[in-house]
C-alpha cells in the first residue's frame, strides 16, 4: 500500500516572488499538507531549477510539485528529482526539449494574451506597470494588483532564453 503524498512545493512565476502563493499555502496547510515555497531568483533557468531542487532535497518524502507560468518551465526540468511524485501546472509555460519560455512568448497561440513586457533594461525585464493587472492579476483586488505591479521582481533575459534540456515530464493538453 502506498502512502499519500503530504508535501507540496510551489514554484512562482516571473516578475513576482513566492509570497503570491500565500492563499494557496494557507488552504493547503489547513488541509494538512507540508508546504514549501521556492524563492527562485529568475536569473537563469538552470539557477531556478537548482533552487527548486534544493527545496526538493529538504523534503521528507514524496512531493507534488506545482508551477505557475514561468514556474511551469522550471518544474518541467526539476521534475527529474527523485522526490517528485506528481506535477501540477497552473497557466504554465511548459517548453518541451529544446524550447524556452522566450520561444513560446514569441509565437503565442491565436487569441492568447501577450504579457506587456517592456524592452530589457540592463539585461532584465519588467512588465508595463499600467498594463500589469489585466494579464497578470486580473482576478485580484485593484490595490493588490497595483502592489504587485510596484513590487515586480526583475526577470533576467537569460532566464527567459533558458532552454529546457531534459524534461522528464510532458504536458498533454486536456
Amino acid at each position: 500500500m502506498s502512502q499519500a503524498v503530504q508535501n507540496v512545493v510551489l514554484v512562482h512565476a516571473g516578475f513576482v516572488d513566492g509570497s503570491g502563493w500565500q492563499q494557496v499555502y494557507d488552504l493547503l496547510v489547513q488541509d494538512g499538507y507540508r508546504v514549501s515555497i521556492v524563492q527562485h531568483p529568475a536569473l537563469s533557468l538552470a539557477g531556478d531549477v537548482e533552487a527548486t531542487q534544493q527545496v526538493l532535497d529538504a523534503q521528507d518524502g514524496s512531493v507534488v510539485l506545482v508551477g505557475h507560468s514561468l514556474g511551469g518551465a522550471v518544474i518541467s526540468e526539476a521534475c527529474n528529482h527523485h522526490a517528485v511524485a506528481a506535477l501540477v501546472y497552473i497557466a504554465p509555460f511548459a517548453p518541451t526539449e529544446g524550447e524556452s519560455v522566450g520561444l513560446l512568448l514569441s509565437d503565442p497561440a491565436p487569441g492568447a494574451p501577450v504579457p506587456p513586457i517592456l524592452p530589457p533594461r540592463n539585461g532584465f525585464l519588467f512588465l508595463n506597470r499600467e498594463k500589469f493587472a489585466e494579464p497578470f492579476a486580473g482576478d485580484l483586488p485593484a490595490e493588490q494588483a497595483a502592489f504587485m505591479a510596484d513590487s515586480q521582481v526583475p526577470w533576467s533575459v537569460e532566464a527567459l532564453a533558458g532552454v529546457v534540456a531534459r524534461p522528464a515530464c510532458r504536458v498533454r493538453p486536456s
